[in-house]
């Protein structure tokens, strides 16, 4: 069965998403016994793995509310996101389809091995977000996302099983003080097993 892509065509909206979730949540407070670590970091250079990580398990803690299995962290789909968060901030756009043409499909197909010839059925979904100073943090980003349907949608998916984060420090747009744009890249793929054949 092929797999199907669900491109999120609203990446200005993710952008007034996290300004207005933010805004309407009021100053990000976790609780006490927050099981997530760094939550409220403001990204910079020397901490991009914990804010990814911080933003994992902002997800997985959604997605435990729903009874969901967590996600799982994937090298293929982290390269992919990473890469694609950098050249947003370097080219100076906010949009799943890159101006170049790529796609999350393509970026995904050609970049890494995530969807080889072994991989009979998939699917994926992307989520975008940049912000500056406590906008930027994982907290205010995975909230932002939570308040927006589609983005939800793609975070409680039940067919999703592996995450990729992509944090790269600076924004789309020129902006005052220190931001970060984030993608977070979701999969799920089934392999093709062959029958051994016995003697």
């Amino acid at each position: 069965m092929a797999g199907i892509t669900r491109f999120l065509i609203c990446a200005t909206l993710a952008c007034i998403a996290l300004v207005l979730g933010s805004v309407a949540a009021g100053p990000a407070a976790a609780a006490a016994d927050d099981p997530c670590a760094d939550t409220k970091l403001t990204p910079s250079s020397d901490n991009l793995d914990r804010i990814r990580a911080a933003t994992v398990c902002l997800l997985n803690v959604e997605r435990a509310r729903q009874g969901l299995p967590p996600l799982r962290g994937n090298e293929h789909l982290s390269k992919a996101a990473q890469k694609y968060s950098a050249k947003m901030v370097r080219g100076r756009f906010f949009s799943h389809v890159c101006p170049d043409g790529s796609t999350l499909k393509s970026r995904v197909r050609k970049g890494t091995r995530y969807l080889n010839t072994s991989v009979r059925d998939w699917s994926l979904g992307e989520n975008l977000a940049w912000g500056s100073r406590s906008l930027s943090t994982p907290l205010a980003t995975v909230r932002a996302w939570m308040r927006s349907s589609g983005h939800r949608e793609n975070i409680l998916n039940a067919r999703f099983r592996d995450i990729g984060v992509g944090v790269a420090t600076g924004a789309p747009a020129k902006v005052g003080g220190p931001a970060a744009t984030y993608t977070t890249d979701f999969g799920y793929r089934v392999k093709r097993y062959r029958s051994e054949e016995t003697a």
